[in-house]
């Protein structure tokens, strides 16, 4: 992952422009680094199957974590969740304004597009991973889940529907990295079924988030924690011991799960996975 943040460094956002922010803001919640979960999933897949097109799959992996980013600078508005801390860092918001902070979250959004447009990939693999960000970062992805999140804000759901919302909010995206690096090798016979485990995987790592929300203090997160008493949380809804207790279940059918993976993404993605797997466990 190295190598990867050192071409996303190398490859930041940039505009020439009168406007004297603008460019600094685009790069600001980039360079404050985050864990880059869903690039090294698709990287991961990409290096058990085909190690030679890793660093054309770099570009693949900063279009994510550029949609990504844009998420999370959305997220955190005054409108939505008015948190003040990300990635260890004030929010863009609170260092520049709210406006600045719209205006680079759309751009980044749109950029990752631009940015998967001029990979080095065919071009009929280049619209397929296109159609697979926009599908689930999109209308019937990431932001219905945001808009379901903060329309029942306030409004307890049944488990079932929380399960619903945050498959949207934050598991598609983390599926479709899976599956974007299985299309890049040309596994489409892989793609679906890494794709339902990256949902799995998706709601594991939410419900480890709202655990994590009530166990950490903003600083060890870095993010405003105890945030999420209005939210349909899985810890709101169903309580700290209940909550620990469907991320071992998930935790332990993700681990069974991996042993079906061949032994070259087994290989490749254990490392990262055991980690996340098990992060609600320290």
């Amino acid at each position: 992952m190295q190598n990867f943040e050192q071409f996303l460094l190398d490859n930041l956002p940039h505009s020439k422009s009168i406007h004297p922010t603008y460019e600094s803001a685009l790069r600001n919640m980039l360079e404050a680094g985050g864990k880059r979960f869903r690039p090294a999933l698709l990287l991961g897949v990409v290096k058990a199957y085909n190690p030679l097109m890793i660093e054309s799959a770099y570009h693949a992996a900063y279009a994510i974590e550029l949609l990504h980013t844009y998420s999370l600078i959305h997220d955190d508005l005054p409108a939505m969740d008015d948190s003040p801390l990300r990635r260890g860092h004030p929010t863009l918001h609170i260092t520049y304004d709210e406006v600045t902070a719209i205006l680079v979250g759309d751009a980044l959004n749109t950029y990752s597009f631009e940015v998967l447009s001029n990979a080095p990939f065919s071009d009929e693999t280049k619209v397929n991973l296109i159609s697979e960000l926009a599908k689930n970062g999109g209308l019937n992805g990431m932001v219905l889940g945001q808009a379901i999140d903060c329309y029942f804000e306030n409004k307890p759901l049944a488990l079932e529907d929380i399960k619903v919302l945050h498959t949207n909010k934050t598991a598609k995206l983390i599926a479709t990295a899976l599956k974007m690096g299985a299309l890049i090798v040309g596994r489409e016979n892989e793609a679906d079924k890494l794709y339902n485990f990256g949902i799995k995987l998706g709601l594991l790592f939410q419900i480890q988030d709202d655990i994590l929300d009530v166990t950490q203090s903003s600083e060890e997160a870095g993010k405003l924690t105890n945030n999420d008493e209005e939210k349909n949380s899985f810890v709101t809804i169903l309580g700290l011991d209940e909550a620990l207790r469907e991320a071992n279940l998930l935790a332990d059918e993700l681990t069974k799960s991996m042993q079906s993976f061949d032994e070259s993404l087994r290989r490749e993605l254990s490392p990262i996975l055991t980690k996340y797997i098990n992060r609600h466990k320290n």
